[in-house]
Parts: structure tokens; sequence; C-alpha cells
């Protein structure tokens, strides 16, 4: 069978690039680390080497999930290339869980093996913790800078069990393999374990590569959590579908982002709207120009005064992109020029099928935003009612999310379902509220959220970040009150819609990927408010 709906479609171009970058940090002075295609597949083959030799093997077709908890880096890449090209399941996890946050997520993927840093195991960190708690087999993994290359250690098998192997046969992943394990964030309620198949996500990487004219000269410095789809699946595996370069720091840096940028070349770059903001306070060096095609925003709302900034900045078009874990990320997206690309819509259908439906699941002007595709899981891991509540009676995924089409076909999304604000029966939409709110010049960051009213059901708060410059200036003539913002907003929103409480802070509770919770800010400022 051929593998073009398998991840083993990367090597299938003949790319004379660097596959991985690994940029030399700040505190590390050894050089750089940089792979040719061959040299990240003969990679892979001596990462999966160890695994047969370090362990027994055991005759099974079953495939074992298994968990990686590492920080992004050329370790992590390996594994789960290697995890997932041997017909097992890559679950990768934030590094900065707690020890409950690891005994949920390795209880309800059923890993099998974890997957941490050198020394993890001496340093028994919570996910070293969690994986003893569940018995299961533990390695460590690092690059081994004398001898070039992937090098594994079994701090921990299943005592005396041999219970969690490998196969060491020649194995190739089949299409309908489940090759990524990846949980939701939780923003309505508990985390749904979301299994993504190998064409789920070549489907993706195929639509993203189309979408923005990726070829071999491309580079991206990837700054997003490999542990999420958007870094994952865009910033890596569709950079490497294509023959192009993948830089990877270990973390995002704004300080170093440029240099690393300009250092390696790099052509294009996708985050979300906070690290575009971070960025913008943190301009181009003065005698080096990017050669930068373009910028992709995606994983949260970019606000049209945000999109102008950074084009103004950087002179280049901004494409924002619509997105989700169980579509293996790209659904939508703004086209490249000469195409337009508009300030507020997350762009036209990129290879998926994307209805506006009612409750009923009938096609109507705006409601709930559905989709169907090739990229689109099959349902949530033993999640019956979730599976029931989440297709329509035709097929159609329902994704959460309200929008409506403008008449060339772009997509504007109106809210969360789940998060619309309610007042008097008037539904509010949070985002555009945001969007106002951030039109404002002294405000970088903000979030808008329905508090209980008891006379209107709910009422519409907000919490703003202010600019640097703004927080530690307090002027007479410069000031920045909650009834100076309130004054803004009533000149470009109907008066219910302004918000009635204006809380300030110097951070945004946001989630490891940069997303909003705006349950989670309501209980924050709102409660804290009323002690």
């Amino acid at each position: 069978m051929s593998d073009q709906k398998t991840l083993g479609s990367i090597f299938s171009h003949s790319s004379a690039s660097h596959a991985l970058i690994i940029p030399s940090s700040e505190n590390n002075s050894n050089p750089p680390i940089k792979l040719y295609y061959p040299d990240l597949k003969k990679q892979l083959s001596v990462f999966q080497n160890q695994l047969y030799n370090l362990t027994t093997n055991i005759q099974s077709s079953s495939q074992h999930s298994v968990a990686i908890v590492l920080p992004n880096s050329l370790e992590l890449t390996i594994t789960f290339l290697g995890v997932t090209l041997s017909r097992n399941i890559a679950a990768p996890l934030n590094p900065n869980y707690t020890l409950n946050e690891f005994k949920f997520y390795l209880e309800d993927s059923q890993s099998k093996v974890v997957f941490v840093p050198r020394g993890s195991f001496e340093k028994n960190i919570s996910a070293v913790k969690a994986a003893k708690d569940f018995d299961l087999t533990i390695f460590e993994i690092w690059w081994d800078l004398v001898n070039q290359q992937i090098k594994l250690d079994l701090k921990r098998d299943v005592i005396g069990k041999k219970a969690n192997k490998f196969e060491r046969k020649e194995v190739v992943p089949k299409e309908d393999d489940v090759a990524l394990l990846l949980h939701t964030s939780g923003t309505t309620g508990r985390p749904k374990g979301v299994p993504l198949t190998h064409k789920n996500l070549t489907t993706t990487m195929n639509n993203i590569v189309e979408t923005y004219k990726f070829v071999q000269e491309d580079r991206t410095l990837l700054v997003m959590p490999l542990f999420h789809v958007h870094g994952l699946i865009c910033g890596l595996l569709a950079t490497l579908l294509s023959g192009g370069t993948v830089v990877i720091p270990p973390k995002f840096s704004a300080t170093t982002f440029w240099k690393d940028f300009l250092e390696n070349e790099c052509t294009w770059y996708t985050a979300v709207p906070t690290i575009h903001q971070i960025l913008l306070l943190h301009p181009l060096p003065p005698n080096g120009v990017p050669k930068l095609r373009f910028i992709r925003s995606c994983s949260s709302s970019l606000a049209p005064v945000t999109l102008a900034r950074l084009e103004q900045s950087f002179k280049v078009p901004v494409l924002e992109a619509y997105a989700m874990t169980e579509a293996a990320h790209q659904v939508t997206s703004n086209p490249l020029p000469p195409a337009s690309h508009k300030p507020g819509s997350v762009g036209i259908r990129q290879g998926v099928q994307v209805a506006i439906l009612d409750e009923t699941g009938d096609p109507t002007h705006e409601g709930e935003v559905c989709i169907k595709g090739d990229n689109v899981t099959h349902g949530y891991l033993n999640n019956p009612s979730a599976n029931k509540s989440s297709y329509t009676k035709d097929g159609w995924f329902r994704t959460g999310d309200q929008g409506k089409f403008d008449e060339e076909g772009y997509l504007f999304l109106t809210g969360r379902i789940k998060e619309l604000i309610n007042r008097g029966g008037e539904k509010i939409s949070p985002l555009e509220v945001d969007a106002v709110l951030l039109a404002h010049p002294a405000i970088s960051d903000a979030v808008s959220f329905a508090v209980p009213d008891h006379i209107y059901g709910q009422e519409i708060h907000a919490a703003v970040v202010l600019n640097k410059e703004q927080q530690g200036n307090r002027s007479p003539t410069i000031i920045v009150t909650e009834k100076e913002i309130q004054e803004f907003c009533g000149k470009k929103l109907v008066k219910f819609k302004v918000p009635k409480r204006i809380y300030f802070t110097d951070l945004m509770p946001k989630t490891a990927t940069g997303k909003i919770q705006r349950k989670n800010v309501s209980e924050i400022f709102f409660k804290k408010s009323k002690l």
C-alpha cells in the first residue's frame, strides 16, 4: 500500500533541504543540530532498534498508547515519529502538568510507556511519579552529542513482567491506524480524548501545504508546543511533508525569536495572538530583514487591530485560520495574495466541508459551524454520550462554534455557543466585545465574559491588560480608567453590549497553547471582586 496517507509520506520526496534544525540556546554553547531528511530517517531506525533491543518482543496486533512528556526538541520529534511509524499511538503531554493531571491523562489514554527527558527519573518529576503509580515502563531519551545519535535508557520496566513491549518485526502503518491521541482543552468541561488516524493527519497536512503553497525552500521557526495540534500538524508535519525545514527552539523567547529567524533564513511562522502581540513589542533588528512570505495566526481569535499592527510592522500578509483538535487542526484559512484575506474572518474552506446548521441539523444563515472530511476524528475515546451529541443525523461534526459565511464564502465566527452571553434575551458574542476592547490604544489584551445578574440573568464584564507604557504611567492626563474604556466601547457597541465592569490585570490567565478559558477568567475576577 502507498504511504501517501500515512506519516511515512514525509519521506516520499527527494528534498535536499535540512529537515530539522535545533538552534543553540542563549545558555547553551553547543553548536546547532542539523539533520537532513536521510539523517532523520536514520535516527528513526536507531530509535526503533533501541526500543526493540531494550524490551522483550510481544506478538500482538493491537496498538499501544505511548505518553511523550518532552519539551519541544529533536527528542520529541524523533519519539513521535518513531512511535507512530511503528504502528503505535503517540500521546504527547504538556511537561508542566501537575501530578493529578498526569494521572488523569495516563489513565484516560491507557498509556503503557512514558518517555521523559534525561535525568527525569532521578529527579522523580511529576510524570515519573504518575507513571510509577500506574506501573508503567519509563524511558529517558536524549541526543548524544559525541556520537551524534539519539539514545534511550530504560529506567523502569514493569517489574519482572516484561509486558509493555514493541514488536521487532518490520511494521508499516496503515492509513486507518490511530497515530495520535490528544485531549480537548476542556474549555467547557472535562477534557475528551481525540484519536486521530494517519489519514486524518495526512489529510490536514496536505491541505495546509496547498493553502500556503509550501515548497522545499520554506523554513519555519516553530514556537507552538508540540503537544498541541497547532505546532505538531501545521508547524512540524506539514512542513516536513513539503520537504521544507523546521527550526525548533526549546521554547518561545521574544528576545531570541528574530535572531533565530534571521540566522536560519526562515520564511514564515504560525502562532497564537498572544505570541503575535509579544513580538509586536520586540521589533526586528535594525540590520536584519527576514525573508517573510506570510504570518499565520490560529487557535484563538485574532483581533483586526492586532492583524493591522502586524502587517504594518512586518510588511507581509497575516492569515488567520480556524482549527480544532477534532479536525486534526486546520478547517478554514484566509488565502495567500492575490486572493483577499479579511480581518475578522477565519477564511475559506481548505479541503474540508463546512456548513452552518441549526439545532436540528438543517442549514441556516447564522448557526453552528459543522464540518465533514477525511481530517475529522471518527469519535471521542470511550465517550459514547459525547459522540452521540457531537454528530448530526447526517454525519456532520458539531464544532460548538457559532458563525456565518459572507457572500464570498469567508467564515466569520461569532462566538462559542456555550459562551454566548444571554443578557435579558439579547445574545452577545464575547468575540465582538473583545475586538472593540483591543482596538483601544492603551489595551494589549482583553477578555469579556458572562457573570450572573439578578435582573438580566447574565451581565457582561471584561478583564484587560494595559500596554506596558500605560501600566507604569499614572500621569493625571494619561490615566486609563474603567469609565474611559466604557465610553470608548459605547462609541462602537450598542449600550447593552458595553461591559458593566472592567477589571485591570497584568497577566491574562490562558492555557499552555494561548487559549482563553472564559469560565476561568470569570471565576478569577468576578468571584475575587465579591470577596
